[in-house]
């Protein structure tokens, strides 16, 4: 990848351009917190070829989420499980959305 290429994904929402350790300071939270969202299978960092942890924008977001249900007094893990069916409601209600788009054109003959 070209010097170039890279500076065009900077504007990838998956694009993993964070440290840990810049990740933290951006969420004003500790790498132990970062570790600790990892391990509740909230976000999976992806890694750099020396191992290190990389966090894309999209991650960052959910991480932020996270924190603020912790600042709230959420356990991590509970944090963590509510964020994931949040998720997975949206993505129900969208399906669901799609399905009925779907029927009503097939119930009008469209």
């Amino acid at each position: 990848m070209t010097a170039d290429d890279s500076f065009g994904r900077l504007d990838d929402d998956d694009y993993p351009a964070y440290t840990m350790g810049r990740a933290a300071e951006m969420l004003g939270t500790t790498q132990g917190f970062l570790r600790a969202i990892g391990e509740a299978r909230l976000i999976t960092p992806l890694r750099s070829p020396g191992g290190h942890r990389r966090y894309s924008r999209y991650q960052l977001r959910i991480a932020a989420r996270a924190r603020e249900l912790v600042d709230h007094g959420t356990p991590v893990e509970a944090a963590c499980r509510i964020i994931i069916l949040e998720d997975q409601l949206e993505e129900a209600r969208r399906i669901n959305a799609e399905y009925r788009r779907t029927a009503t054109r097939h119930t009008a003959g469209i």
